[in-house]
């Protein structure tokens, strides 16, 4: 289901909570969203449709994919950029790494590793930032 954009930066500064196999749900209505805004977003985490969880959504290479729990465990090469965000006004600007190694769950909850670089490397940042409470 389609859920509205949070834009409480109250809320969206609040630490996601893990997220388990009850949360599925939650996955899907982010995938629904995020597909509905698909001319103006590549990325969301469950926060911004109002659910505090560790859950992030975004497209790599022309498909959409879902990771619950991610955590960057590596990154390399440092560089500035700038960002905007459906739950924000405006662009930002922001420090990314160009490639980033991120331990994951799928949608079976089984553990993953996967490195990413540019411009997916750069939304899942983005996203697991969300998660950690953090706003460009």
């Amino acid at each position: 289901m389609i859920q509205p954009i949070m834009k409480d930066p109250i809320f969206l500064a609040q630490q996601s909570v893990p997220a388990a196999a009850e949360d599925l749900t939650v996955a899907e209505d982010l995938l629904d969203t995020l597909t509905a805004h698909k001319d103006g977003c590549v990325g969301m985490a469950a926060n911004m449709i109002g659910v505090s969880k560790r859950i992030i959504a975004f497209e790599n290479d022309g498909t959409y994919m879902v990771m619950f729990n991610p955590k960057i465990i590596r990154k390399t090469e440092p560089y500035e950029t700038e960002e905007g965000c459906l739950s924000l006004n405006g662009t930002r600007k922001t420090r990314r790494w160009k490639q980033i190694k991120v331990e994951y769950q799928n949608n079976q909850f089984q553990l993953r590793l996967k490195t990413f670089s540019g411009w997916t490397a750069q939304i899942i940042q983005h996203e697991i930032d969300h998660c950690d409470g953090i706003i460009i």
